[in-house]
């Protein structure tokens, strides 16, 4: 496509034509896409159950029944991968959420407010970043308990530090612009100015850092699982899942073996549209590489 044909499509348009126009970048979002089809119906269409067992089978190898093999309760470990991706997959992205509409308010607000207000907010986001992490999910199990949703809760109170100061400097850098200044000297107030001039300014920014957020919090959900402070039993997260078979790999290594294959795929899909989002979004980081 032309560089005059690119600038007639629409912002979005553009950076979608941009992104497919690398094949790494369609062959993770095809493979994501999969992903995320065979976790939310795969279970649905199994012919087992995530907890159904089989005492007299237990731990075996990959078989026609079985093809990813069973675990130590004889539950069929493709069935539990699958759903364990869909937990994982649910806490990535509900936390994502949770991180993006903090993280996008806080910084849109400190930025344009400006002064005294927005070195206050800055000083609160580096007084939460010194919070020690595990310390604060303790916490949070120890007042709440261990809930589901205290995982994404806590990741995403969390990761709205960094999306605040990415989308604060992008307000600064914006709001002295020809249409904002235009647009205060008309009148505007100072919500009208967030909601109708910034914020869609910033969307190709929340996108890209969106992106880059979602496989930090796999990593991060997996962590916890693996310490026993994420998912609970009998649900089963693909943190949960390695941790499992880490402590019986040396006699059935496929406990370990095959979770581990499907997150390490995940994250590098996520972590390749990652890169491209942030290049069809802001073609200019692509060419000074």
């Amino acid at each position: 496509m032309s560089h005059y044909a690119e600038q007639s499509l629409s912002p979005m348009h553009a950076a979608w034509q941009r992104l497919m126009r690398q094949r790494v970048h369609a062959v993770a979002l095809a493979f994501l896409v999969l992903l995320v089809l065979a976790c939310a119906f795969g279970p649905m269409l199994s012919p087992y159950t995530q907890d159904q067992q089989d005492l007299e089978l237990k731990a075996a190898g990959p078989s026609a029944a079985h093809w990813l093999g069973t675990d130590s309760l004889g539950r069929d470990m493709g069935t539990r991968i699958l759903q364990g991706g869909r937990l994982s997959l649910e806490v990535a992205f509900l936390a994502t959420a949770v991180a993006a509409v903090i993280g996008v308010g806080f910084g849109m607000i400190s930025g344009l407010a400006g002064g005294r207000v927005d070195a206050a907010m800055m000083r609160l986001v580096d007084i939460v970043y010194c919070f020690p992490f595990i310390n604060f999910v303790i916490l949070l199990m120890v007042i709440f308990g261990r809930q589901f949703w205290l995982i994404f809760v806590a990741i995403g109170a969390v990761e709205w530090l960094t999306m605040a100061r990415v989308v604060r400097g992008q307000v600064l850098a914006l709001k002295n612009l020809e249409f904002v200044v235009a647009a205060r000297a008309n009148g505007a107030s100072f919500w009208h100015l967030l909601f109708k001039h910034l914020l869609p300014n910033l969307v190709g920014t929340i996108i890209i850092y969106a992106g880059l957020t979602i496989p930090g919090i796999m990593l991060l959900e997996a962590s916890l699982s693996f310490l026993g402070l994420g998912i609970q039993p009998p649900d089963a997260s693909w943190g949960v899942l390695l941790g499992d078979g880490s402590r019986v790999m040396d006699i059935s290594p496929w406990l370990l073996l095959y979770p581990g294959i499907f997150f390490s795929a995940t994250l590098l899909a996520l972590n390749i549209l990652g890169d491209g989002l942030r290049d069809a979004f802001d073609p200019k980081s692509m060419s000074q590489q």
